[in-house]
């Protein structure tokens, strides 16, 4: 790809680079290791912020894009989606096509991201991490469907090798450690090395946060972060986890697969969204 390229990133606290802040607390994330690694002439603006969901990206972020007339968008979206109390996989799925859209209209290229199983590196009781894994999977069931539609790559986070290894992760357990980021840098380089000139990514070495300095993070940024989240999420989850109690106890003969069952999302043109509106998605 010649000339002057545009790299925009648009979404959440994946895409802003949560994990990996600099001494002034400035974020970095994969976006800027992998725009440094252009052999071209770039301009890059990641217009992501953390918290951010799919109705933002599209209503807000979206528009101040096209602007820029991106030569690459990544949209990295749906963890805060699934997070929420209310959750839609149809909101999340018009929200992102409607993005989709607009990015191709104006010949954009699109990168996207499927999220990890988050209960692989912050355990859950078994009953909250099996609602909190269908959310997820449902996400990633969206971006798999609608990335196919408008010719997306996507870059499947739990194809990683070693993805779950703890310093790929912040202290956090929710987003990428400055290595975890650096990683995610170097597979999106390989998804579009066949079409961009990308150097290979440098990995820096790991460096292992002292058990002080992890607990004075978490006293100051995850205590607050909790205690937000309880008011919207927390009742929301003690519903969810009720309702799965039910489900066990109403179908203690079907199998156990049936109980977690979530449908693949297919292509709009096959098949109306409406048969998928009745999946059970907690």
């Amino acid at each position: 790809m010649n000339g002057v390229a545009t790299f925009v990133i648009l979404g959440d606290s994946a895409a802003a680079g949560t994990g990996d802040a600099d001494k002034n607390g400035a974020l970095k994330g994969w976006g800027y290791y992998l725009a440094q690694h252009f052999n071209q002439p770039l301009v890059y603006a990641n217009l992501s912020r953390p918290g951010a969901q799919s109705t933002e990206v599209v209503v807000d972020q979206l528009p101040k894009a096209l602007i820029l007339e991106p030569t690459l968008t990544a949209v990295i979206v749906g963890g805060n989606d699934a997070l929420r109390n209310g959750f839609s996989p149809q909101l999340l799925r018009d929200n992102l096509r409607q993005t989709l859209m607009q990015l191709r209209e104006i010949g954009s290229e699109i990168i996207l991201l499927q999220l990890h199983e988050p209960t692989k590196i912050a355990p859950l009781p078994k009953t909250l991490g099996t609602v909190l894994n269908r959310r997820i999977n449902s996400v990633n069931a969206v971006v798999r469907a609608v990335g196919a539609e408008f010719g997306a790559h996507i870059l499947a986070v739990r194809d990683i090798p070693h993805v779950y290894d703890r310093n790929r992760w912040h202290v956090d357990r929710m987003h990428p450690s400055k290595h975890g980021h650096q990683i995610l840098a170097q597979n999106f380089r390989d998804i579009l090395s066949p079409r961009w000139d990308i150097a290979p990514v440098h990995i820096d070495p790991v460096t292992t946060r002292a058990r002080k300095d992890s607990l004075l993070w978490m006293l100051r940024h995850a205590t607050p972060w909790f205690i937000k989240r309880s008011v919207d999420l927390l009742p929301a989850a003690l519903i969810l986890v009720m309702g799965e109690y039910i489900k066990i106890l109403t179908r203690r003969n079907r199998d156990v697969d049936a109980i977690l069952y979530f449908p693949e999302f297919v292509n709009h043109r096959e098949s109306g969204f409406a048969q998928v509106q009745e999946a059970r998605v907690s």
